[in-house]
């Protein structure tokens, strides 16, 4: 049996969990248990009622004479100003979506513009598809890709082989920040610093990360950086960081009517302007998070960073007995960093196999139970089929959030042990 963990860390876990309402779902009886959040976190209260409240008093366009539009245009400022908080940049910098993925197509097509035969991308295996396929589409216009291996005994990236695939023919490196399927951090900061020493544009999909630790771009000196808040405890909305430069120079495809001025000339049509306000509302939860752990955090960045920390200290504790306990399971296939000396390198996301059992009977027994995880590829298709288990299901992916407990990670563990026997 593994050694469980209790929740002494600075994060008064029991005031997190009031705060989710969905948390007090139950399944057959059985208190449910999110290990999904790689696929989408849950959100607290506070989301919800922002969101509601916008359409009951604010509900307009933008840039309107009359009172509910001005309200939605203070919406709109309020929560660009939350994001450069989030992402330690400015305002100006911060671009609304749908989606990550779209986000990344627009981006993608607009420097697509300036390339052509010569010219080289370099992806890697372990991302997932949103950051790969708006890429790989610009070898229309005869651009090269090119992609960076994997350690296989760990899932981490090759950075030898990496750094010998940029060239001075290079234009963008395009890489995750952590994988969402097996949860492996990268060294992003030596990426881009890599990237930049050959002139190539470093793009970074920080989707997976962005709930599980701080984002600093001017630290990191990435050109682009897109993440989804619905990963982060908000609502189902992309968000991208672009340095003011880069905005101002690339011709984004857009609409006539919209100004040329930025951010806005790199969003088309009506935002969603409720999921925008739940925005501002999810970057304050976990302001405020950080300001139970550090009273004196008094700017929104520094209380964002305090509460990171937390979130981090309660992960990697709760990850650490996830994993010791996994690979004491007779016949599981353990994918990823497995150890625990190393938590800091992984995000509390975890992928096996059990000989016997395939991922999808995995988490159809598991949810049965009232533990939500999921199987499959999540999207990551370049590292299932590196792997070799595309053909066979994927993995069962199990993933923590802040708000998981250790009791919960033990009832899991159980009910998987159970399970296959």
């Amino acid at each position: 049996m593994p050694t469980v963990q209790t929740d002494v860390t600075a994060l008064d876990i029991v005031r997190v969990r009031a705060q989710f309402p969905s948390l007090t779902q139950t399944v057959d009886g059985q208190p449910a248990v999110f290990l999904d959040g790689p696929g989408g976190t849950q959100v607290p209260q506070r989301v919800i009622d922002a969101i509601s409240d916008y359409l009951k008093r604010s509900n307009a366009n933008t840039h309107g004479a009359y009172a509910t539009s001005h309200r939605t245009d203070v919406v709109v400022a309020d929560a660009r100003s939350a994001m450069a908080d989030f992402f330690g940049c400015d305002p100006d910098e911060v671009v609304f979506g749908p989606n990550m993925t779209t986000l990344t197509f627009a981006i993608s097509r607009s420097i697509g513009r300036e390339l052509g035969p010569g010219d080289e991308i370099l992806l890697t295996h372990l991302d997932h598809d949103a950051n790969v396929s708006p890429w790989r589409a610009l070898e229309e216009r005869g651009v090269t890709i090119r992609f960076a291996e994997i350690n296989g005994d760990d899932c981490t990236l090759n950075m030898a082989d990496l750094e010998q695939k940029i060239s001075t023919r290079t234009r963008v490196v395009a890489v995750g920040y952590a994988s969402n399927a097996v949860g492996t951090i990268n060294d992003v900061k030596g990426i881009v610093r890599l990237a930049h020493k050959k002139g190539a544009l470093a793009y970074i999909d920080a989707v997976h990360y962005a709930p599980h630790g701080p984002i600093d771009v001017r630290a990191l000196d990435c050109d682009f950086l897109a993440c989804s808040s619905y990963k982060f405890f908000g609502p189902h909305m992309g968000i991208l960081y672009g340095k003011r430069e880069h905005l101002q120079r690339l011709q984004p495809y857009k609409v006539r009517a919209n100004t040329n001025d930025i951010p806005n000339r790199w969003e088309w049509g009506t935002l969603n302007h409720e999921c925008i306000a739940g925005i501002t509302a999810c970057v304050d939860y976990l302001a405020d998070l950080g300001r139970q752990v550090e009273p004196s955090a008094f700017t929104r960045r520094a209380a964002l960073l305090a509460a990171y920390g937390a979130i981090q200290q309660h992960e990697q504790g709760l990850a650490g007995t996830l994993i010791s306990g996994l690979l004491a399971i007779p016949g599981l296939k353990f994918y990823g960093i497995r150890d625990v000396g190393k938590l800091d390198q992984r995000c509390p996301t975890v992928a096996v196999r059990i000989a016997g059992h395939t991922p999808l009977e995995l988490a159809t027994r598991l949810g049965e139970r009232g533990f939500f995880t999921w199987d499959g590829n999540y999207y990551a298709l370049n590292l299932t089929e590196r792997l070799d288990v595309e053909k066979d299901g994927g993995f069962l992916r199990i993933g923590l959030a802040h708000y998981n407990t250790a009791e919960e990670v033990q009832r899991f563990l159980s009910a998987l042990r159970e399970i296959v026997g």
